[in-house]
């Protein structure tokens, strides 16, 4: 008999990881920098989880069709909800905006592009690059919501968001480049 999705640890740690969204959003526009100091640790810990219930997955063997699919969609969730927050308080100047942007158009299309390709059977696999532009993506973001508290943080925080959005536009290529052919071929 096959095991409850819902009861394996690392599916319960990345439904919490979704569910921390919800107040790390409503402590960053509070506009409280202490509330903002707490929404930054609930953060973190949401970031970490993401690697956390990976780790758990593959050393227990908890591998499971709602985890493969859950775990992308809150990643995607916690950058992009997060950056909407923080546009709306204003953390972003206008040129933040740009790779924020490129970070944003990124996620939607590339998501889009693997629902496309999983309705051909084709699987477009994570790559390492992949994986370090979510940890940029992650640390940008930490560092944008912390930059509050310690305002000499800027400068690194706008390098580490352009970073990001590099990082985020170049594995979007590659993405693109890989599925290519299953864009432009007729099946047979």
């Amino acid at each position: 008999m096959a095991r409850n999705p819902l009861t394996l640890v690392p599916n319960i740690i990345t439904i919490a990881r979704i569910a921390a969204i919800i107040p790390i959003v409503w402590l960053v526009i509070s506009g409280d920098t202490t509330l903002r100091m707490i929404a930054l640790v609930l953060y973190i810990a949401a970031a970490a989880s993401d690697w956390l219930d990976g780790y758990l997955a593959r050393a227990w063997n908890q591998y499971s069709p709602l985890g493969r699919m859950l775990d992308p969609i809150a990643d995607k969730l916690l950058v992009g909800i997060l950056i909407a927050a923080l546009a709306w308080d204003g953390s972003f100047s206008a040129l933040d905006m740009v790779p924020v942007s490129a970070i944003l158009f990124r996620e939607f299309f590339i998501s889009g592009l693997r629902e496309f390709l999983g309705n051909a059977k084709v699987v477009l696999n994570v790559t390492w690059l992949a994986k370090w532009k979510t940890t940029i993506q992650l640390v940008a973001l930490a560092v944008v919501l912390l930059e509050r508290a310690v305002p000499a943080l800027g400068i690194v925080s706008d390098l580490l968001l352009w970073l990001a959005g590099i990082l985020t536009l170049w594995t979007g290529f590659e993405y693109l480049r890989a599925s290519w052919p299953h864009l432009v071929d007729e099946p047979k």
